[in-house]
């Protein structure tokens, strides 16, 4: 391939695909190390490999192409992405070429000023995307990276020099990122995602400069990539003056926005207030959601309410630790979707992730119709949730990720699928995920059901037990690798040396004494002697407790619990 600036000024869809093909080369020579340094040391979702997996789709899909017309690759490019968009890194990055796609809509080719405009297209696609930005991120890195494209665009820079001063702006703000985010800093660590973000943009670059993909590794901007030593980890966590995002829409008529916009600015932060006449969205970070909730009532009725503490929205993407299989899928009840085409749609259906088959067995008994595994290190694709929502012969379809890290991959369904109302139901882990289907009501309104089902989230603690996978420094906490780790909503509270005692210290923290009811999940690799052992502490404690214990048979997490 000849550099871009021996082919003239503007680019062709040949080497818009080959840009895309190199971003995804660069961006996979460098994934482990973006999955490995990692500030939050249990097992979990991987920014390098959900960014990687989302790429390759695209590229599969461009290279599908004829690539005539840059705007015919983008296309595919985003298309492509947003179907395998895993994990949040992947939706956001998905959501970066989609908005780039929309920049060169009907372009057969471009110059390096419509390119510099598409970055800033996506970045705006991004920030919108995302319900709660957060400075310090991916966001932040491709903002910047888009305003020095575009200035260097204006001053007359060719392809190459305009995206090599988005590079460099990129680099810039990545090592201010640990100054955005206190976490970061306290680490001493940038955001991965940005660092994954970077690794594509050079890839591009490489491709312009003539570079074949088997030669990505050997291209100048690759080699001073090499030379910059490994990247760093990625996590997030938001001023906790204000500590429950709240979020939910309001339906009424002569609803005025601007008026409710002004009357919501001083009571929390992260406020987004958008709509029509008819129906308004409402986000807001706020010391008490219900004050929000009562003020908003005046105008009309609530939808799709979702209160979340922000100590479990961490989004860290974790260490690369074992090669898990991933388990055998769950075989369905269900017909096949030619079945169902040959039968009556019923009203209500769910699609529910799972970590082990223990759990799925009994999220098949509280009335899920299809099962997909994945979860901590096994995040499912958009795909993955859209087939098996196709598969549900419902006419509304809910879906529980039961994961933090896969609630905007199953945002995305709601895009994808025009012929069922598709709700998400933000569940964040296994016992949240129990807690909504015990609010659902198979005989009931759909939009009821989910505000039933999402309100259902606030009445249930989760906790988890599983193991360091490196040495760490969290708060005032010194980690070693192999330690017990309790946590709580996603927070780790306590370590230890052995899982039968940091998860009954983990039961302290939680306060289970003063409810009703805990729910155990052991993990595959929990003898089941040790959570009798659990068991029969609590009931010992407590006679009256009702204490549910199920063999989950997840991996990673010796011991998944709930208390409500």
């Amino acid at each position: 391939m000849k550099p871009a600036t021996e082919t003239g000024e503007r680019i062709n869809g040949q080497q818009w695909k080959s840009m895309m093909r190199a971003g995804a080369k660069a961006l996979e020579l460098k994934k482990s190390e973006v999955d490995a340094l990692n500030v939050f040391p249990v097992p979990d979702g991987d920014t390098g490999t959900n960014m990687n997996l989302t790429i390759q789709s695209a590229v599969t899909d461009a290279e599908k192409t004829s690539g005539g017309s840059v705007a015919e690759v983008a296309a595919a490019v985003s298309m492509g992405s947003l179907m395998g968009a895993r994990g949040n890194s992947g939706v956001i990055l998905s959501q970066l070429l989609r908005g780039v796609a929309k920049g060169v809509e009907g372009q057969k080719t471009v110059s390096a000023l419509q390119i510099a405009q598409a970055l800033q297209t996506g970045v705006d696609t991004a920030y919108k995307a995302v319900m709660k930005p957060v400075e310090g991120t991916i966001l932040t890195v491709s903002r910047e990276m888009a305003k020095g494209a575009l200035a260097r665009a204006k001053q007359g820079g060719d392809s190459v020099e305009t995206l090599k001063e988005a590079y460099l702006k990129g680099q810039q703000t990545l090592a201010k990122t640990p100054d955005m985010l206190p976490t970061l800093k306290q680490a001493g660590v940038v955001d991965a995602g940005g660092q994954g973000f970077l690794y594509i943009i050079g890839g591009w670059i490489s491709a312009l400069e003539g570079h074949d993909q088997e030669e990505i590794s050997a291209s100048p901007i690759q080699q001073e990539i090499q030379s910059q030593g490994a990247p760093a980890g990625f996590l997030v966590v938001e001023n906790l003056e204000f500590p429950y995002c709240t979020e939910f829409l309001v339906k009424g008529k002569n609803l005025n926005v601007d008026q409710i916009r002004q009357d919501l600015s001083d009571r929390g932060d992260s406020m987004l207030v958008v709509g029509t006449d008819e129906v308004v969205k409402i986000h807001i970070h706020v010391k008490n959601p219900g004050n929000i909730l009562d003020y908003a009532i005046q105008f009309g009725s609530l939808h799709e309410v979702g209160i979340h503490n922000m100590l479990s929205q961490n989004e860290a993407m974790a260490h690369a630790l074992k090669n898990k299989e991933k388990e055998a899928p769950l075989e369905s009840t269900e017909q096949t979707p030619l079945a169902m085409g040959e039968q009556t749609l019923k009203e209500h259906g769910i699609v529910a992730v799972a970590m082990g088959q223990g759990i799925a067995e009994v999220l098949k008994s509280l009335g899920v119709d299809e099962v997909i595994f994945g979860g901590q290190t096994m995040n499912p694709s958009t795909e993955d949730l859209v087939e098996a929502v196709q598969k549900v012969p419902a006419k509304n379809v809910y879906i529980l990720p039961n994961n933090g890290n896969i609630v905007m991959a199953a945002n995305q369904v709601k895009d994808i699928i025009t012929d069922k109302n598709v709700f998400i139901i933000p569940t964040k882990s296994i016992p949240q995920g129990i807690s909504a289907l015990v609010n659902y009501d198979p005989e009931g309104n759909p939009e009821e059901n989910a505000q039933n089902m999402e309100m259902g989230l606030t009445q249930i603690q989760s906790g988890e037990v599983t193991y360091a996978v490196r040495d760490s420094q969290f708060g005032s906490l010194e980690i070693n690798e192999g330690d017990i780790l309790g946590l709580v909503e996603d927070v780790i509270q306590i370590t230890g040396q052995e899982a039968l005692q940091v998860a009954q210290a983990i039961l302290e923290k939680m306060e289970w004494r003063e409810h009703d009811l805990v729910t155990i999940f052991y993990g595959e690799e929990t003898p089941q002697e040790e959570a009798e052992k659990l068991r029969e502490w609590l009931e010992s404690e407590i006679p009256s407790i009702e204490v549910e214990l199920y063999p989950g048979n997840q991996p990673l997490y010796y011991y998944i619990l709930g208390v409500e």
